[in-house]
């Protein structure tokens, strides 16, 4: 992950644009469905959305909350390509024993809740079921 240890304070202009960009976002997202609600063409609409996003995206991509986000996101793709990721095999055994397991846990349950049913109603209470 990241060595940085000093923390930048956003400014009001920062905040500002990432509430500006979270308002594009919500424009394009209603634009859209108003626009597929008016029975405009798809294309009218779903450009409506992605200029909505587009200009969401850089907005923020000129604040400081924006730039941190893309260095986050640069770094777990990073991260990502470090993962050593199990092969089918190993894959398929591992579904295989949860597999198992929540089938035996299942069968212990219902063997539990038989038991106590026993003991309360026949013993205790001496219904008969």
């Amino acid at each position: 992950m990241s060595n940085q240890s000093v923390q930048t304070v956003s400014t009001s202009n920062d905040k500002f644009k990432v509430a500006l960009a979270v308002v594009a976002t919500i424009a394009g997202v209603v634009g859209f469905f108003y626009l597929k609600g008016q029975n405009k063409p798809a294309l009218v609409a779903a450009g409506a959305l992605v200029a909505g996003l587009v200009f969401a995206v850089l907005l923020l991509w000129t604040s400081t909350t924006g730039r941190d986000f893309l260095n986050f996101a640069k770094e777990s793709v990073r991260e990502t390509k470090k993962v050593v990721w199990p092969t089918r095999r190993e894959a398929t055994q591992i579904t295989g024993i949860v597999f198992a397991f929540v089938v035996v846990t299942a069968i212990f349950l219902w063997g539990t809740d038989k038991v106590l049913e026993f003991v309360l109603y026949d013993l205790v209470l001496g219904w008969k079921n």
